[in-house]
């Protein structure tokens, strides 16, 4: 039976694995780089994006370059205590609602319920997850997940898994 997956908003068979590449990151103006490049990619506006790895592995401070690069001049705060904490940028001539989560204090399925996220992932925009794996069964596929990993020399390894047509754009 052909798998398919919903991708910007129809549906396309998958064929392939997701498609996973690396970078080394050897210090923060690295990150900043990389999140530059990255918001300059149209299909941004539209992706789920999972961001994975320990506590301190830089998943906060990369969103902050990305929405910076992206816009965003409000302060980029961590929403670890408000689970998700809303922009509104204006981008292609119109509004972009993007919204970053942090998923680390969930400990059941039913605070996703009961916080209404349902409605905000059935929305258009920008969704930028930390801890993703606490909202498990919960969430969509991600479009992109990055896999943070800190190195002893404090230089990071990113992981980039593409799971659609949207997060291979933005891998390229």
């Amino acid at each position: 039976m052909e798998q398919r997956r919903l991708i910007y908003g129809h549906t396309h068979p998958l064929n392939e694995k997701p498609i996973v590449k690396t970078l080394h990151w050897p210090d923060e103006p690295a990150c900043e780089a990389f999140a530059q490049r990255l918001a300059l990619c149209p299909a941004l506006a539209q992706a789920l994006v999972c961001l994975h790895g320990d506590l301190g592995a830089g998943k906060t401070t990369f969103t902050r370059y990305l929405l910076q690069a992206m816009g965003v001049t409000d302060r980029i705060k961590s929403p670890t205590y408000a689970v998700v904490e809303t922009y509104d940028i204006p981008h292609a001539g119109q509004d972009l609602c993007i919204w970053h989560f942090d998923f680390y204090r969930f400990t059941d399925p039913r605070e996703w319920e009961d916080a209404g996220l349902r409605d905000i992932f059935a929305s258009t925009g920008l969704k930028i997850c930390e801890w993703p794996e606490k909202a498990s069964g919960m969430l969509p596929q991600a479009d992109l997940d990055l896999h943070f990993t800190v190195n002893t020399d404090g230089s990071r390894d990113v992981r980039m898994c593409a799971h659609s047509v949207l997060g291979e754009d933005l891998l390229a």
